[in-house]
């Protein structure tokens, strides 16, 4: 077995002595392990059945990561599903398959509140108690995992995502958590068009027979699906055109991008959940 060279092996040390004291477990294929939980909004869906090869929101978080010299390698797990809420999440059994066991955790990225809203009886009462009941769990099943609750993005109206992420910023108040607000970044990139963020959904029945044949390589099942803008100019009449407000790629960039400059202040700063003063 042929030796570095030692000038090799003095500047492979040196290297290593000017990382950034990052204190994570890693302890899982030598990477620091990221969890995203969620729902449409962070699984992304329907991006995934029009671009199957994405790069899609835990690839790009991944690779923007990867893109700064000084963090240790991560692997992001994106283990969100459309239509879930947290009461859905738990009472399933889907949390116990899919996230309970999951191993050597570092952050867990929990980002609810959309379908709470709508599934949930008196929800003003009973999503805090069940995202409370969730950071329990979380906590049991990854003790050394630092929990990041995160605001909703501007789904709904500016009034309902208010109430959602004061109820958001008041359950991480209690648990001594600290907020990921994702919500100012991707509303003022919304400034820059309101519907460049969003991909169109709409019912095929309702698209005029006479565009039947431009819409056919965007049919998938009864619906017309478009990434982005191509088929606006023709079809942006329609009544309800826009009104799926779903992310599309470059909706899911602005998570990712932003989600990878918070995760990046934390592993520089090497807090973790034992770190984590408020714990």
């Amino acid at each position: 077995m042929r030796l570095a060279h030692p000038v090799t092996r003095v500047c492979s040390l040196l290297f290593l002595l000017t990382l950034p004291p990052v204190d994570t477990r890693a302890e899982h294929k030598g990477k620091v392990q990221i969890l995203l939980l969620g729902d449409s909004t962070t699984e992304g869906s329907m991006p995934r059945l029009m671009k199957p090869d994405g790069p899609h929101l835990e690839a790009v978080l991944e690779q923007l990561l990867a893109a700064e010299d000084d963090l240790p390698p991560c692997n992001v797990i994106n283990s969100s599903l459309s239509g879930e809420y947290i009461r859905r999440l738990l009472d399933s059994g889907r949390y116990n398959r899919d996230a309970a066991e999951l191993p050597g955790l570092d952050y867990i990225f929990i980002r609810y509140g959309l379908n709470d809203r709508a599934r949930v009886k008196h929800f003003t009462r009973e999503f805090p108690r069940h995202f409370h009941e969730l950071i329990d769990r979380l906590r049991d099943d990854h003790p050394e995992a630092l929990l990041i609750p995160m605001t909703v993005i501007p789904f709904a109206n500016k009034e309902v995502s208010s109430e959602i992420n004061a109820l958001v910023r008041q359950v991480a108040e209690k648990e001594k958590l600290p907020i990921f607000d994702i919500y100012p970044r991707y509303a003022e990139e919304l400034k820059k068009g309101d519907n460049m963020f969003n991909y169109r959904r709409y019912p095929l029945a309702k698209v005029p027979v006479k565009y039947h044949t431009l819409v056919d390589p965007f049919v998938h099942g009864t619906s017309v699906l478009v990434m982005a803008n191509e088929l606006d100019p023709v079809l942006g009449h329609l009544p309800g055109w826009y009104s799926d407000r779903h992310p599309n790629l470059a909706g899911y960039n602005i998570i990712a991008d932003e989600t990878a400059k918070h995760l990046t202040g934390l592993l520089r700063k090497g807090t973790t959940n034992s770190s984590n003063p408020a714990n």
